[in-house]
Order: C-alpha cells, then structure tokens, then sequence
C-alpha cells in the first residue's frame, strides 16, 4: 500500500469503497450516503456499496425529474435529488425546550442533544459549497447557531466530483464546481470505462489521510488521472447559465421591473424551492402544547420567506404579494446575501429549478431582466 502524500491522487476500486464505508462506520460515524427510494436519489443511511444507485442516472428539466437506468454500474451516475446535507446540519425540526406543570408552577427542561458524528458520502462541489456557505451564516457571525455548530463539527464529508451534469445545472456560472476545490476530507473521481470500474481519491485533510491509509489504495497512473480530468471538464458544460458580473446592481436597479408581475402569475408559492435549496436557512418558533395543560414544548422548525405570515408583523404580512415574495427570494439569493456575508446565496445546483411544479427558472428570470435593461453580456 502506497503512503499517502499531500496532493497525490490515489486509484482505489469497489472494494475500496467499501473498505472506506466500514471503516468510517467502525470509527463511530453515522454513514449518510445516496439511495434510491420513492423514485427519487435521496439521503440515508448506508451500511454497503449496495445501498448506493449503483446504475442509476437522474434526468431533469424545469419541473421536471426521473431517474433511468445507466448501461454501466456508475454508484455516483446521477447528479442531485430534492435532498440537500443541510437535512442533517439544519434539521427541519428541533426541539428547543419542554416544561412541565410541577404543583403551581412549571419547570423548564431545556433540549440538549448530544453531537452526532456524521459521514457524509457522495458530496457534490456545489454542496461542498452550499455547507461552506451554511458555515459563514450559521457560525461565522455574532450568534453562533449551537445545533448546527455540534453537527457540523464532527463531520467526514467524502466529496464526490461530477462527470456528468444535470439539465438544470448551472454551478459553473457561480464558480462552485463540477469540482470539489476544497472543504473536504476525501475527493472521489468516478471512472467507468468498459470493464473497469475505478475511483481516483485525494485526501484533503489530515482525518481524511489518516482514513486513506486504511483502505486499499494505489498511485494512480497519468492515464487515469486524465482520464477523470477530461470527465469532469466534460460535466463544466452546462445549457444553463448566470452572468454574475454586476448582477447585485442590476438587481437592486430594477426593484419594479415587469418581468416580477410575470412570474408572480405562474409562481404558486409554494416553497418547494426554499425547501429543496441547500443554503435556505430561515426557521420559525413554535409552541405546542397537550390538552391537559400540564406539558408544553418549543420547536424551531423550516420556514420560508415565500408564505405570508413570514413577514407577520405588527398585525400585518410585509410582503402580501407573491410578486414581492419571489423578488425578495431571488434579490435575497443573488444579491443581498452578498452585503450580508460576502458571497451569493445560489451555488447553482438547480434544484430550485426542476422542483419548481410550475418550472420557473432562475437563470432565466435574471437573463430576462438583464437583458431588458441593457446588461446583457
């Protein structure tokens, strides 16, 4: 077995792979992988190669997703489903605190739970991103969000770079991928070529040397090397795409324009981009209690800037129409999210895209204001 090297890449097969699952099981991890279920590519639990789409590929439009069989056994073949690792690092529903009637008074049990430890494999350049973007908002400023902090920090993330992109991609235009750059412990490249079936792997840490050496490896020849290389610039030439130059003005510029009244009238808002988004953040309170009185709990739960009663305030919604929902959306993503913490809030992984149920496109909501205004490029 080859010593590990910083910046060396290593061919490894199945067989490494599956070495790589037990070993990360073995040190306590929880193993969080691609599946298949309901139709869909989605995130779970897994014990084996063979949990994972082994021979599956996702096509996807706007409003629009399958999965097909392959004509080889790719486990990495597909691209994204309606599932983003922030279900893990952000979960949709936590509960924050219960209380208890005790004799004329109540006693306030505060929710703690105790830090998993995550591995997360199959993550994709722009999810790398999307986590990274999830860092600066949800530990990186004066309020440190504790759940998300407990979570994040024992996570192995083993990237998985893309050979093939989606229809609905668009990762090149906001510089996040189709390869993983950095913020990863492992770096998978997938090379399915007639009988072989091999993984280039890179270490991009020291947790993710240590777990390298554990399992079946070798130096990988220059041929392979390129051969990935070429796969992954094959997967950076996408239909869709954002000009990013000048687009916070552009958008900060056009606050009225008619292009939202247009989307506003095929918009259900529903959400389903909000939910589906890997760097949506936004939550609300909720308190529950049982019929008796005597038990209450608090919990924090998803939300979305699209419902009415997310602008409630002071008897009434801010934003009523879904005209300024979907504005406020999409100026949030592309352009205020920069003034607040330096990067745009789109990593351009498309789901907002085909989980549309009326196939509304952001990369074609901002070309058409873009270029009704003259700052077409």
């Amino acid at each position: 077995m080859a010593p590990v090297a910083e910046g060396k890449r290593f061919a490894g097969d199945r067989e490494s792979l599956k070495q790589l699952i037990e070993l990360l099981a073995s040190r306590g991890y929880e193993v969080i992988g691609p599946t298949v279920r309901d139709g869909a590519v989605v995130y779970d639990r897994v014990a084996s190669v063979a949990d994972l789409p082994g021979g599956w590929r996702d096509v996807q439009e706007a409003g629009q997703y399958r999965l097909e069989r392959r004509d080889d056994e790719a486990l990495f073949g597909y691209v994204v489903g309606p599932q983003s690792w922030k279900k893990f690092l952000h979960p949709s529903d936590i509960r924050l605190l219960e209380a208890k009637r005790e004799g004329s008074g109540f006693r306030i049990i505060e929710d703690r739970e105790r830090p998993k430890r995550y591995a997360f494999v199959g993550v994709r350049a722009c999810e790398v991103a999307a986590i990274r973007i999830q860092d600066r908002v949800l530990l990186e400023d004066r309020y440190t969000d504790l759940t998300y902090r407990g979570r994040r920090s024992g996570a192995f993330i083993v990237a998985v770079n893309c050979t093939e992109a989606a229809g609905t991609c668009f990762c090149t235009s906001m510089g996040t991928g189709p390869r993983v750059e950095q913020g990863f412990d492992l770096a998978l490249t997938e090379v399915v070529d007639g009988s072989r079936h091999l993984f280039l792997m890179e270490a991009g840490t020291a947790a993710g040397e240590e777990i390298l050496r554990g399992i079946g490896h070798e130096p990988a020849p220059e041929g392979l090397c390129a051969e990935a290389d070429r796969a992954v610039e094959r997967a950076a030439v996408q239909r869709r795409r954002i000009e990013t130059s000048g687009l916070r003005e552009v958008l900060y510029q056009n606050f009225e324009h008619a292009r939202w009244d247009q989307v506003a009238s095929r918009c259900l808002s529903c959400a389903n981009c909000t939910m589906v988004c890997p760097t949506c953040f936004c939550t609300t309170v909720e308190d529950t209690s049982d019929v008796t009185g005597d038990h209450a709990e608090r919990w924090r739960r998803w939300d979305s800037c699209f419902t009415q009663a997310f602008s409630y305030i002071h008897g009434g919604s801010v934003r009523t129409s879904v005209r300024s929902r979907y504005r406020q959306w999409m100026t949030h993503k592309l352009a205020s999210w920069v003034d607040q913490f330096g990067t745009p809030g789109c990593v351009g992984c498309g789901r907002c895209i085909t989980w549309c149920p009326a196939g509304i496109d952001i990369t074609e909501e901002v070309t058409a204001i873009r270029e009704s205004v003259g700052h077409a490029t």
